[in-house]
């Protein structure tokens, strides 16, 4: 039997690689910074276009390895507890326990190459495809209140895309992040990736960020953070993808469940002390239930402030004149909080609650703390209607509870918000209880809505002429 050469040589070249593969881990990765953190943005940028380039010649099976490579590290049970503990030490925001969650949910949950679907044209002229291709170079920003959580979930969706990354990490998430990215940076070369696909700076700062997004040779930017940083990262007159601050607001009317709503708001509301954007930031319900949602929102971790002195007390202490959050409450517990003002509670109080006009500071600012006014209002149609208002068109996220297929309908595309949960907390929009995949980074602003590794890539046709077609 004659036996093609080619195909031989195919053969041992697959089984030759697969080799160097299980042997990676005895190699010398790093080709300059320290497995992945480079002193200057130009070295940190350089060294993620060589790897990039190099990864353009590994194969779709070499792509998956590294993002398993990816996934396997951060859920190695030490890193994974090392990651969400240290988060929260170094930045002061959230809660253990919710960012081992939400690690873990990054980790399992953002998708890999399978997100990269082919579209095939075929007839008489021949055979067209449209497939996804990198853009290259990647320079990404991430913010504070989820730091590892978006280095995750970015790195996977982007490397899986076939792209190099960038890191510009918050300042007060510095060691964190770091840490991240060289464990991530040796799972990669374990796993046979080039070096300094995932890469960035031993000192974030506002300069290497703005020196990261100016570089010729970043092709792309995705900023997960603040207004502020989104339009900066949109005048940039590079492709950019921003995912901005919203301020959900959650309707419930006098269909719903209102014990369960109850609680899935309370759950919403304190998930990891309500730094998500994601998260109910304000109540919204049709007076006639109003009373007995408040009654088993306190059955279900909520503490009540009626005193209106004392409310005004809070907005003096967590807002600055009542315009935008103080930084130092952000992500700080209900029972943190409280104790500010001389109110002593036990850790089972996760969520404090007032009832307030629609004017209120409250209402109108996103204070990303475990705050939540209440405002009633006659029926669902006024509900829904402030609803759109004080979500401010950020198009970010919204929650209704209700049995009223038309009403519900009708608040989705009013809102028109990215994610819109019906009759769940909040987190189900990200995976969590609910269906579809995970990610930290949920672009309202530029429309791109829940990344994953499509969202970072480019759409290219290649046509065949006068063939492939078999019909």
């Amino acid at each position: 039997m004659n036996i093609d050469e080619n195909v031989v040589e195919s053969i041992v070249k697959r089984v030759v690689s697969q080799l160097s593969t299980e042997t990676a881990s005895i190699q010398t990765c790093p080709s300059g910074g320290d497995w992945g953190v480079f002193e200057s943005m130009n070295d940190a940028v350089d060294a993620a276009v060589a790897a990039q380039r190099e990864y353009l010649n590994r194969s779709m099976h070499d792509r998956a390895r590294y993002v398993q490579a990816i996934r396997d590290v951060v859920l190695d049970q030490e890193n994974l507890e090392h990651i969400s503990r240290l988060a929260v030490e170094e930045t002061g925001m959230g809660g253990y326990e919710y960012k081992l969650i939400k690690n873990r949910l990054a980790a399992v949950k953002t998708p890999g190459i399978e997100d990269l679907t082919t579209d095939a044209m075929s007839g008489d002229d021949g055979l067209t495809l449209v497939e996804y291709s990198p853009f290259g170079v990647i320079g990404s920003i991430t913010p504070t209140t989820n730091p590892t959580e978006t280095i995750i979930c970015n790195s996977i969706g982007m490397l899986a895309a076939g792209n190099a990354v960038v890191f510009s990490p918050h300042p007060r998430a510095k060691k964190v992040s770091l840490h991240l990215i060289q464990l991530i940076n040796k799972a990669l070369c374990k796993a046979g990736a080039p070096a300094n696909l995932v890469v960035t700076v031993s000192a974030p700062s506002i300069e290497n960020t703005n020196a990261m997004m100016s570089h010729p040779k970043i092709r792309m930017l995705v900023a997960t953070g603040g207004p502020a940083i989104v339009k900066t990262v949109l005048s940039s007159g590079k492709k950019a993808i921003g995912a901005g601050a919203g301020n959900p607001p959650v309707v419930v009317d006098e269909t719903a469940d209102i014990e369960k709503a109850a609680k899935d708001i309370v759950d919403g509301c304190s998930f990891d002390n309500n730094l998500p954007c994601i998260a109910e930031k304000e109540a919204i319900a049709v007076d006639s239930v109003a009373d007995y949602l408040i009654f088993n929102m306190k059955k279900n971790g909520a503490y009540e402030v009626k005193d209106p002195a004392v409310i005004s007390q809070l907005v003096e202490l967590v807002t600055k004149e009542g315009k935008s959050p103080k930084t130092e409450f952000v992500g700080k517990s209900a029972k943190y909080i409280l104790d500010k003002i001389g109110i002593t509670v036990g850790d089972d109080v996760k969520v404090i609650l007032m009832e307030a006009k629609e004017d209120h500071p409250f209402v109108q600012v996103e204070l990303m703390m475990p705050i939540l006014p209440v405002v009633r209002v006659p029926d669902v149609d006024q509900a829904i209607e402030m609803a759109v208002r004080v979500e401010h068109g950020n198009r970010h996220t919204a929650m209704m509870h209700s049995r009223n297929v038309e009403k519900l309908t009708k608040m989705a595309k009013l809102i028109q918000t990215t994610i819109f949960v019906k009759n769940g907390p909040s987190y189900a929009g990200i995976g969590v209880g609910g269906e579809g995949y995970t990610t930290f980074t949920i672009a309202g602003p530029t429309g791109e809505g829940l990344t994953s590794a499509k969202s970072f890539a480019r759409r290219r046709r290649c046509v065949l002429v006068g063939g492939m077609d078999v019909r």
